[in-house]
């Protein structure tokens, strides 16, 4: 189970918050993630650690930075990908 800290809690607000910008329905981003929608639940309520895969994935989706779904920075926009 994961701890409280605040980035943690900064986590778990964005990915809801960034579902919800895109009226998306956990079982949307389940789908998506190829996994049950009470599993997502318990990613965005942080009761499941979110694997990094999981993180990486969600990045992708929302367009932004595994940083930012993490707290770590405000910027939103994603970092350039090499290759």
């Amino acid at each position: 189970m994961c701890n409280n800290s605040k980035g943690d809690v900064t986590m778990y607000r964005r990915i809801r918050d960034l579902r919800e910008d895109h009226d998306l329905l956990q079982k949307d981003l389940a789908a998506y993630l190829q996994c049950t929608q009470v599993s997502y639940s318990h990613y965005e309520l942080g009761k499941r650690d979110i694997p990094t895969d999981v993180l990486i994935r969600l990045a992708f989706f929302y367009k932004t930075s595994v940083d930012y779904l993490l707290g770590i920075t405000d910027v939103a926009e994603p970092y350039p990908r090499k290759g």
